[in-house]
């Protein structure tokens, strides 16, 4: 009788705006080897991801060998799971329709899954942090742009095209500031990044009040809540406006889905009190009356080098097995 080979192990792989992280994770969440290189090295898409190919072999052959790997799951911005593909990424260097999972397949001959990070986030802390035990929730991811995934009755919602829980680009306010994706009002040009640093800008400019945020040559969000930290009022104020306006916009967002809790992920929401606590504040007092009280902030508690490839390990092991090298 011919004995069936199973595969225990998958690659998780996080691309960032900055850096791309791959690991090999075995069946039980184990990361047994990882590492990463500068995502900018290879502006050109096809560069990149015979880039991504070789530096995956390189450490699939010092750990185990190839035989060993059933699938790559891959965590990337706009990616659209129900395609396989980067479609119209903001953020990233590579515009248009990037149909990343086949280049990538064809490359490995392996199976590889692609989905958006906000859904890989919500799989890493389902299977792995925050989340775990919970069928409905939202986890929201806050950096360089905002994103979010639904939970619901244990499973991932999509929606019929693949786009669902594109939060930060709901519109809250018809007049209001251009976002990246050409619209204006967008809640992620007021909560992430760029729309942080908009505000400081603004809040500096209505008040002559000394700040250290006037002293800094480089202001970042992370600049910002160390200046919270040290008793800062004006930088307070830029992160209670970007927590009101982000508290309003969950409203409307858990009003429709009744989730049992938010989980906060991405480097801004490490600002912790100093943005959560107005946006629960605000989200109180906006949401449908028959759930306030009742929906949980959560911050993440997983390191994000760690839980964005764990995730993206878990949609590696949801996707259908292939293999060039199958007899």
């Amino acid at each position: 009788m011919n004995q069936v080979l199973i595969k225990k192990r998958v690659v998780g792989v996080d691309i960032s705006l900055e850096e791309t992280t791959y690991a090999i994770v075995d069946v039980r969440g184990n990361i047994i080897a990882k590492d990463s290189f500068p995502t900018q090295s290879s502006p050109d898409i096809n560069t990149f991801v015979t880039s991504l190919a070789e530096h995956i072999i390189g450490l699939v052959e010092l750990n185990g060998g190839y035989e060993n790997i059933r699938s790559v799951g891959i965590s990337a911005h706009s990616a659209n799971f129900l395609t396989g593909s980067v479609v119209n990424a903001a953020n990233m260097p590579w515009k248009g329709v990037v149909p990343l999972a086949a280049m990538l397949r064809d490359q490995l001959g392996l199976a590889v899954a692609v989905a958006n990070n906000s859904h890989v986030v919500a799989l890493g802390e389902q299977a792995f942090g925050a989340a775990h035990g919970m069928r409905d929730f939202i986890t929201v991811t806050i950096g360089t742009g905002l994103g979010s995934c639904i939970f619901s009755d244990g499973e991932v919602n999509l929606g019929f095209g693949g786009f669902a829980g594109e939060i930060g680009h709901t519109c809250v306010d018809i007049n209001g500031r251009e976002c990246g994706c050409g619209n204006r009002g967008c809640l992620e040009a007021y909560t992430a990044t760029k729309g942080i640093l908009w505000t400081a800008k603004e809040v500096l400019a209505e008040s002559d009040e000394p700040s250290l945020m006037r002293q800094e040559a480089h202001l970042t969000p992370k600049k910002i809540y160390e200046f919270c930290e040290q008793g800062d009022q004006l930088s307070i104020e830029v992160f209670r406006r970007t927590g009101e306006i982000l508290g309003l916009g969950l409203a409307n967002y858990a009003s429709l889905v009744n989730p049992e809790a938010i989980i906060f992920t991405g480097g801004i929401a490490r600002a912790g009190k100093w943005l959560l606590d107005p946006a629960k504040k605000s989200f109180e007092e906006h949401v449908f009356h028959n759930i306030q009280g009742k929906v949980k902030f959560i911050g993440s508690d997983l390191s994000e080098s760690e839980r964005n490839v764990l995730g993206a390990s878990v949609l590696a092991w949801k996707v259908k097995e292939y293999s060039l090298f199958k007899e």
